[in-house]
């Protein structure tokens, strides 16, 4: 009867360590979710933010319908979640960049056009 327990008891521990080990990694890829949908969320606010000082008149410091001077204000440049900054900006596109505070290697760009529609892609997610 002993060796029946003692089987029991390493059976169980064996199932209570592999259960540890997925939900550590289920863990782990919310985490990683959660990091991707800030990032998204902090973009495309400073892509609308971009859009209201591309509207905006020249002589209420805006962009007079051109993206091309903008520049993101520094309460938005970082954040927890990652650092933001524009690639490019013409008259009718702009392009804004978040890197991952995470991981470095996680990149995600926003694009955003002459009405204010933004597209958001991701790289090395």
């Amino acid at each position: 009867m002993g060796q029946q327990q003692l089987l029991l008891i390493i059976v169980g521990v064996i199932i209570v360590g592999i259960a540890i080990a997925v939900g550590i990694a289920q863990f782990g890829a919310n985490s990683t979710e959660s990091n991707k949908d800030a990032i998204m969320s902090s973009l495309q606010n400073i892509s609308a933010n971009a859009y209201q000082y591309k509207i905006r008149p020249v002589t209420l410091g805006g962009g007079g319908n051109s993206y091309s001077a903008y520049t993101i204000p520094s309460k938005l440049a970082s954040d927890q979640n990652g650092t933001y900054s524009v690639i490019s900006s013409t008259s009718d596109q702009v392009q804004l960049q978040g890197t991952s505070a995470v991981n470095t290697a996680w990149v995600a760009t926003c694009t955003a056009d002459d009405s204010g529609k933004t597209i958001v892609s991701f790289n090395g997610w």
